[in-house]
């Protein structure tokens, strides 16, 4: 317990890293066209390929990545800065977002040369876009039971059943999807793999999930008899339980596991300077804040694991599930704090805003792992089960 404790002691941003906020902020001021709160509050859920391109231009997609793979060689930190300032601002992210966060450095650590120099140049350029094919339906979130099978055969491997709550996949060029390539779903951890699906193969089929918000950014993804080449495999067969663990701690830490609600938080305190109750609502504003402080040290600190070659799991874990309690507790408390006075006049804005977060912040304890399996694997770490 203390070794986990002592992994959320004061943690700062690297000064060297305040040029680049500088640098970022400037860019965005300059870049972004003018977006009400309800349509920025959806950002790294709001896909514009154009504005990823933008970004892939500064050399800020992939930024993590080496220079000879058309990445910038920053470290974590740097990219910490760019994904913070990005959410702040509600620019839409959405296109590169899970190529930029997981899916090039996992082919960086486990993919052969060969993929590295076909993928990485793409995903840095923001020319292709992916998905993850982890969830599947009826194994609820039960990540290794998965029954989705790769099959060898002549010339690669023969892909068959279906992945769900796939994200943009409708949009995605490719999918890095876990599957079972040996062995029974009660075998569970043995036998998985990872495989790069492209998704323009014959017998992928996709279809958006639409939520209750009127967004489709889900899909379920179906796979009938698709062949995949040799190529397609990513580390070594059997090998995916490992590599998906490593693959959810940058998913699972980042300052998109804090900022979900942000704009509404924003928009928020912005309505609030117009309203002679403000002061009534101080104290909220300061335990958001106080909040915020503890989750961004917090965030920070499993970001310097990163940086230094480690493998946060239980700390991104901790991360990940308290960021999704502040994040879902903003548009309940704002909610309330507006039903307070039912008589006063409600910015139309802030309205839209609150209505839309409240409806997709269910979400928030479902993506990167449910509430439960993260709180199980906090409760090993503490030594606790």
């Amino acid at each position: 317990m203390n070794n986990l404790l002592s992994a959320f002691r004061l943690a700062t941003l690297p000064a060297g890293t305040n040029p680049f906020r500088a640098e970022v902020k400037a860019f965005l001021k300059s870049s972004l066209e003018p977006m009400p709160a309800d349509v920025r509050a959806r950002s790294w859920m709001g896909f514009n390929a154009a504005f990823s391109r933008k970004l892939a231009a500064r050399g800020w997609v992939g930024v993590t990545l080496p220079t000879q793979y058309g990445g910038a060689s920053l470290d974590a930190f740097s990219r910490f800065v760019l994904v913070e300032e990005l959410l702040a601002a509600g620019a839409p992210v959405s296109a590169h977002w899970i190529a930029d966060r997981q899916s090039g450095p996992l082919i960086l650590k486990f993919g052969t040369e060969a993929q590295r120099q076909f993928y990485l140049p793409k995903i840095c350029a923001a020319e292709a876009f992916f998905c993850i094919g982890m969830s599947e339906p009826n194994a609820g979130s039960d990540l290794a039971s998965v029954g989705t099978r790769a099959t060898r055969c002549e010339g690669g491997w023969r892909l068959n059943g279906r992945k769900i709550w796939t994200t943009n996949a409708q949009h995605c060029h490719y999918m890095i999807a876990l599957v079972r390539s040996s062995g029974e779903p009660q075998d569970r951890q043995k036998g998985l793999s990872q495989f790069i699906v492209d998704l323009a193969l014959p017998g992928v089929t996709v279809r958006p999930i639409r939520d209750l918000t009127g967004d489709a950014h889900f899909s379920e993804v179906f796979f009938d008899n698709v062949l995949l080449a040799d190529d397609a495999l990513i580390g070594h067969e059997g090998s995916g339980w490992a590599q998906v663990n490593a693959e959810l701690a940058f998913e699972r830490s980042g300052p998109e596991r804090v900022y979900s609600s942000i704009v509404l938080l924003e928009h928020w305190i912005t309505c609030l300077r117009r309203s002679p109750n403000a002061s009534a609502h101080a104290a909220t504003i300061g335990r958001f804040a106080t909040h915020l402080a503890t989750l961004r040290n917090m965030s920070i600190a499993v970001t310097a694991k990163l940086v230094n070659g480690e493998s946060p799991l239980v700390e991104a874990a901790l991360v990940k599930d308290i960021g999704t309690e502040f994040e879902q507790s903003i548009p309940a408390v704002i909610e309330a704090a507006i039903a307070m006075d039912p008589d006063a006049a409600v910015d139309a804005e802030l309205y839209r805003t609150v209505a839309y977060v409240s409806q997709v912040a269910p979400t928030y304890s479902l993506r990167g792992g449910t509430r439960e399996i993260l709180r199980g694997m906090i409760a090993r770490g503490l030594g606790l089960r």
